[in-house]
């Protein structure tokens, strides 16, 4: 058990399994009693289904960059602007107070995506988003976990200092390989030093492997493939429910996360 308020960020490219892997560590950090902020940084947004929370209280939940009111209110523009004058520093130290769905001891906050201009997006939404991930890594006095997209695009250099952990989920195969390399390499560059990688869906067999091609990245643990995790991601249920087995593996990882930071 810990006491250390941790900031942990999870990746990979769809379908690996990382929302998966997110939502077992927001559950084993609330079990520890730590206050938890589950950040719903990808555009699917289907880390709530897998924290267990019910249809009825997702329902009601609105991704922040879908919140016109909210965006005009803090940065002075409309969303989807482009050229406008707009705060480049609004305040968000509320938001997660606010806009958070509540179940099982664990805050569920949606970021939602910006579709327009790009990555780079130099409008409203973008500012703000990025100034709400600021401020929960950086000044949030709690366990915060971000499921992440693919990229970085939420990332500042800021940002990424303050991040403990930056986890990449690989499952086996070339082309999950290289994604794991590609946003390892970015973490690195943008102020992310503890940058380590969870192996999803392995068969018996591939770990000596897996771990040749993983050799540029340290490994936390792996999970296996399992009806399980199937049947869950199926019928909408936590997987942390179904499958003490899947508990256990995320208790290692778990443990090697916080042997590694200190």
């Amino acid at each position: 058990m810990t006491n250390k308020s941790l900031k942990i960020a999870v990746s990979g490219k769809g379908g690996v399994g990382k929302t998966t892997l997110a939502s077992l560590l927001c559950h084993l950090y609330a079990q520890d009693g730590q206050q938890v902020l589950a950040v719903d940084a990808d555009p699917d947004a289907n880390l709530g289904t897998a924290l267990g929370f019910p249809p009825e209280l997702l329902a009601k939940l609105t991704p922040i960059s879908k919140e016109a009111k909210l965006i005009k209110e803090r940065t002075g523009a409309e969303p989807g602007s482009i050229g406008a004058m707009f705060s480049i520093n609004p305040y968000v130290d509320d938001i997660p107070d606010t806009y958070v769905a509540k179940h099982n001891g664990i805050k569920l906050l949606r970021m939602g995506s910006v579709t327009l201009g790009g990555s780079g997006c130099a409008c409203p939404e973008s500012t703000l988003l990025r100034s709400l991930l600021e401020h929960m890594v950086l000044e949030r006095n709690e366990t915060v976990i971000v499921d992440m997209e693919a990229g970085l695009e939420h990332f500042g250099r800021g940002t990424a200092r303050g991040v403990d952990a930056f986890i990449v989920v690989v499952e086996p195969g070339k082309r999950s390989f290289e994604t794991a390399h590609a946003v390892a390499k970015l973490a690195k560059d943008i102020g992310v030093s503890q940058v380590y990688a969870v192996i999803n869906k392995v068969h018996p067999g591939q770990i000596e492997e897996i771990q040749r091609e993983m050799n540029f990245i340290p490994i936390l643990g792996y999970l296996p493939y399992d009806a399980m995790a199937v049947q869950a991601d199926l019928t909408g249920q936590s997987l942390f429910d179904l499958s003490p087995k899947f508990v256990d593996l995320a208790k290692e990882i778990k443990i090697q996360i916080e042997a590694l930071i200190g």
